[in-house]
């Protein structure tokens, strides 16, 4: 399609070429017509006429911004392939790419000039290279700069030759970033520092495992900078000295997201001059394997607009922290708990949740053991509850499933993984529930699967997902560090499509890089480290894994 066109030759016959008439598109269309219908008012055969259409090339008389929202409509390989058709198509393909992503090796440098000449209208950069090749350096992120001065996204994955005077340049070059984040470099305070002086439009920050900021207390203090005005989101991942963000966290007055995953420290005196200044704007916080207590949990009541929580393996918060927030943050509308199995929140907090939460709508509960009573006062009092997940509980059975489906009218999806609960509990669903679009019920051995065609036959609407095939598979444990999708109970929220790779079509991942470890014996838990870690890790993961049913409201 495309590679042969008809085209007139002045006062010559008509031939059929392989490259394109320098002609303008409106000669050769009418050129074509006027062959095309005196072909049909004459007496050639049918052949003829077919062979006409077969080298009419339909794609020429379509303006070349049409062309391109075709092309950005197309799988990355497609788009590949229909830059290989003719020189139109491969001029068009490139300019009309505002997403890329390059396999950052260090030999990458001679084909910079001729990838972004092509590539010219690039705005979303991913630069990624695996642990075992050498990265691109200082002067190939300068020169990537220089070339790409409209970016408002960049990602660098595995980039450990970038230092801070790299970044330095770029911050200098690129500075109207919106989105930035980095995973397993080596750049440290001074490279993210000028990256928020000069960025006056960052928005999105995220930081994963920042090997620079790796000397205890040297590391200097990350703050604000211009972006101060701007930041809406940060997000730090398995940091070591994660500490030396908190100027960061506190001068961004717009802040709305936050999210502390595995990082080491004491977090508690942040979120207390976080929740101090009471014109703070977040409204989400995701707190993971952090080592925070009630008095950092108490200072988060004090975010009056706070909206999302997510409390992940936090074994110092007790219903104490939760009644706090529970009281005060009266929009708390999703809201994701996942107790460890140390049984420090149960009944005393979810009843407070039931209580002053009318507006939650999704509802995470893992590794607690809730009775009827708190589940009965959540079913009555949270009437706009639409997503519900229960998992690893030996207190739930048949009767707290029956009062789900008896007085919870606006579920929509529900999830049930590691649970004492029968078939009896499950038929309840035939009658209750009756916005009910999906259940999925895992690893409750009382279980069967005559249920799961039962339920089909008397509500043919609802989509049911019942796993009883995993039931004797040991978990693997998991988190949601990453920030994406992981494998979810119920699918509430669609994956993200991934940029296309030039040069390389298969690039390791960097997710598992060593992590640093702490002396601190408290923290050896979330190191995933030693005996001990491995026996508290493999104890929590009992009836049901953490991560994957965490995120079955995150795909809504």
């Amino acid at each position: 399609m495309g590679q042969y066109s008809s085209t007139h030759c002045h006062g010559g016959p008509k031939q059929h070429r392989h490259h394109r008439s320098p002609l303008p598109n409106h000669h050769r269309s009418t050129s074509s017509q006027s062959d095309f219908f005196s072909l049909i008012n004459s007496d050639d055969d049918e052949s003829t006429i077919s062979s006409i259409l077969l080298n009419q090339d339909y794609t020429d008389n379509l303006p070349n911004e049409c062309l391109a929202l075709i092309f950005q409509s197309l799988s990355s390989g497609d788009r590949k392939k229909c830059s290989l058709v003719c020189r139109r198509w491969l001029l068009i393909e490139g300019q009309s790419r505002h997403r890329l992503a390059l396999n950052a090796k260090a030999d990458i440098l001679p084909f910079i000039p001729t990838i972004f000449s092509r590539f010219d209208s690039v705005t979303k950069l991913a630069l990624r290279c695996d642990r075992k090749s050498v990265s691109i350096n200082d002067d190939v992120l300068t020169l990537i700069s220089l070339r790409c001065s409209n970016l408002i996204r960049l990602k660098l994955r595995g980039c450990r030759d970038v230092t801070d005077v790299g970044m330095s340049a770029f911050a200098k070059n690129c500075n109207n970033l919106k989105k930035f984040s980095c995973g397993s470099c080596m750049f440290g305070a001074k490279g993210m520092n000028a990256l928020l002086d000069y960025c006056s439009t960052l928005e999105e920050l995220s930081v994963k495992r920042l090997r620079g900021i790796n000397d205890g207390f040297a590391a200097d203090p990350i703050g604000p900078g211009v972006a101060g005005s701007s930041l809406k989101s940060i997000c730090l991942k398995e940091l070591y000295n994660g500490q030396c963000f908190a100027p960061l966290i506190i001068g961004s007055k717009n802040l709305k997201t936050l999210k502390l995953l595995r990082c080491l420290g004491d977090w508690d005196r942040l979120f207390e001059t976080i929740g101090s200044n009471m014109e703070n704007h977040v409204a989400e916080i995701h707190l993971e394997r952090l080592q925070i207590s009630d008095t950092g949990l108490m200072a988060i009541s004090n975010c009056p607009k706070l909206e999302i929580l997510h409390l992940v393996k936090t074994p110092e918060c007790t219903d104490v922290g939760v009644v706090a927030v529970a009281r005060k943050c009266k929009l708390l509308r999703k809201l994701h708990i996942d107790g460890w199995r140390i049984n420090r929140i149960g009944d005393e907090g979810l009843v407070a949740i039931a209580e002053n939460s009318s507006n939650l709508k999704e509802l995470v509960l893992i590794g607690l053991n809730p009775t009827s009573t708190s589940l009965l006062a959540i079913a009555s009092n949270c009437q706009k509850l639409e997503r519900l997940a229960l998992c690893g509980s030996d207190s739930i059975g048949d009767p707290e499933v029956s009062c789900i489906a008896t007085k919870c009218m606006a579920l929509k999806k529900l999830c049930i993984k590691g649970c004492g609960v029968t078939d009896e509990g499950i038929e309840s669903f035939a009658w209750g529930c009756p916005n009910l679009v999906k259940i999925k019920v895992k690893k409750c051995k009382n279980v069967t699967g005559d249920v799961a065609d039962w339920l089909r036959a008397r509500r043919r609407s609802l989509s049911v997902n019942l796993d009883v095939g995993e039931i004797d598979i040991e978990p693997v444990d998991g988190s949601a560090s990453d920030g994406g999708a992981l494998e979810a109970a119920v699918e509430f929220q669609h994956t993200a499509t991934t940029l296309p790779i030039i040069g390389a079509t298969d690039i390791p991942s960097t997710s598992n890089a060593g992590r640093s470890s702490s002396s601190r014996p408290w923290f050896g838990v979330f190191g995933g480290r030693g005996l001990v870690a491995c026996t508290i890790r493999r104890w929590s993961n009992g009836n049901g894994d953490s991560s994957e049913l965490m995120n079955i409201v995150n795909k809504s």
